[in-house]
């Protein structure tokens, strides 16, 4: 499964001389002369030639770009219209209700290991356009049916301001409304 895709990784990143710090604090990043040289965490330090990260870990590295609105939706069945599957993935396109993106749909049961038996996961997830981001869900919200509880979070999306090139450090975009986490 997508467990492989980090396992993958690590294993890469040893045969190349990497190092994989897991579950364990950024307390600094190391700089000599104006570039990054390592990652300090817990007393230790792991040299680097650079550093890769997502924008949680460099506030001062990043802008913001926009919200994106999720609703994690606990269900009693699968979704109406879906044939019964234990998983899908919808995509509401943005011109059937004049929005600018499209709005996104994920469902997982226990056929992942993720819910209980009888029990359903699904995931709405949308680039935030208004003042009132619930509203925009809604349409998405109603294609699940009967929804026994919901779990809504507002996020910024961020981006980096520079390349990385000039201080080693390289820093991602945050996840948008595409992705499901």
């Amino acid at each position: 499964g997508l467990g492989e895709l980090p396992q993958s990784f690590a294993r890469l990143s040893a045969i190349f001389s990497g190092t994989f710090m897991l579950r364990k604090p950024v307390d600094e990043i190391v700089y000599e002369g104006g570039k990054a040289v390592g990652v300090r965490s817990e007393g230790e330090t792991a040299r680097c030639k650079f550093v890769v990260g997502d924008p949680s870990y460099f506030s001062d590295k990043v802008r913001k770009t926009g919200q994106v609105i999720r609703a994690i939706c606990l269900l009693s069945h699968p979704i109406p219209n879906t044939d019964n599957m234990p998983s899908c993935n919808i995509i509401v396109p943005s011109r059937w209700f004049k929005r600018q993106s499209d709005m996104y749909v994920c469902c997982i049961s226990n056929t992942h290991s993720c819910a209980p038996a009888g029990k359903y996961i699904a995931i709405v997830s949308a680039t935030e356009e208004t003042s009132d981001p619930r509203k925009e869900i809604e349409t998405a919200i109603k294609l699940l049916g009967p929804v026994d509880e919901m779990f809504v979070s507002i996020s910024d999306t961020m981006e980096p301001v520079a390349d990385g090139k000039a201080d080693n450090v390289f820093v991602s975009k945050s996840y948008d409304g595409t992705s499901h986490s």
